[in-house]
């Protein structure tokens, strides 16, 4: 099952090497359904906040310093921004049609936007919070990853069975990929070597080397495979099959599933804790999130958020404050 283009879906800052990773406080989740965004306490496994934002949410990035929340409203063809200090709304950014995919840029001065029906992808430097180019990709491109060193985008292109390669200096594709049937989510290792797609209607993972630019492996895994995040320390990728109600573990380093866990129905968007103790997986027909813990590969916890959760994304380098646990700029 191909994601519809009309898509109203159904119900890196580098850590210094003497810091350990800080445990993430909050989680954000865009419900498409409900036109908004829960935020979680990790620390209660609690929605805090559900702060409206435009029509039909579907993903999320937030910046290396935590400072601000970026979303795609699919029905309104805008980013909307969200201050995390306050959990509100402080811009609406105009793109292309039907906008979807987005990451930031490892030092937070750039976003990347695929637009499904416009064939593109919008460049936005988040200081001045407008389009600043348009890049052309392949037909309905749906995710963008971005490697560690900020030097290339990929965009997965669901009707052109691709990924697109983006030199992120020029601004120009310079290599096309060709993967599985109607490819969709892309996470990079964390060293920058392997690029992961997830082909949903092949039901395989397709993982590139960077370096050559060619697939390498293809993994088989669940029914429908929609989104993978790859674990901090690179050692794991855990994969959401939309149709199998599960997330698969897989071994990095001999691309062999070590591990299946039942999650809620039709599990799509998967965010991991930066400790890398946690895994986020957004339940779309059931309205929740499971928390699985890395160790154990089990759930631990059931969170109910909105309608229809999409994305999901967790922050790498956010600070609390105790008196009022709302966000703080690290």
């Amino acid at each position: 099952m191909a994601v519809a283009t009309g898509l109203a879906i159904p119900a890196a800052m580098a850590t210094p090497a003497a810091a350990a990773p800080q445990p993430v406080r909050f989680i954000y989740v865009a419900n498409t359904q409900s036109d908004s965004v829960s935020v979680i306490d990790t620390a209660t496994s609690k929605v805090t906040t559900t702060i409206p934002v435009g029509r039909n949410p579907l993903e999320i990035a937030i910046s290396p310093n935590g400072a601000r929340a970026y979303v795609t409203n699919q029905g309104s063809d805008t980013v909307s921004v969200i201050n995390t200090a306050t959990n509100k709304v402080t811009t609406t950014i105009p793109v292309d049609d039907y906008p979807l995919g987005i990451v930031v840029s490892p030092r937070g001065t750039r976003l990347y936007v695929t637009n499904t029906q416009s064939d593109s992808v919008s460049v936005i430097n988040t200081a001045t919070n407008k389009v600043t180019t348009t890049i052309p990709v392949g037909h309905h491109p749906f995710r963008v990853a971005i490697s560690p060193n900020g030097t290339r985008a990929y965009v997965t292109n669901q009707d052109s069975d691709s990924v697109s390669v983006i030199n992120t200096a020029t601004n120009k594709v310079t290599t096309t990929i060709p993967v599985g049937h109607h490819p969709f989510g892309v996470a990079i290792s964390p060293n920058g070597t392997r690029a992961y797609v997830t082909n949903q209607d092949s039901d395989s993972v397709s993982v590139i080397n960077t370096a050559t630019n060619k697939v390498t492996t293809t993994i088989p895994v669940g029914h429908h495979p929609f989104r993978v995040a790859i674990s901090p320390n690179g050692t794991r990728a855990y994969v959401t099959n939309l149709d199998s109600d599960t997330v698969l573990v897989i071994d990095t380093a001999t691309s062999v599933i070590i591990a299946t866990i039942a999650v809620g129905r039709n599990p799509f968007g998967v965010a991991i804790s930066p400790d890398g103790t946690r895994v986020y997986v957004t339940n779309l027909s059931a309205d929740s999130v499971s928390v699985i813990d890395t160790a154990a590969n089990k759930v631990t916890a059931t969170i109910s958020v909105g309608d229809g959760p999409f994305g999901i994304a967790a922050g790498r380098a956010v600070h609390w404050s105790r008196a009022s646990t709302k966000v703080r700029q690290a």
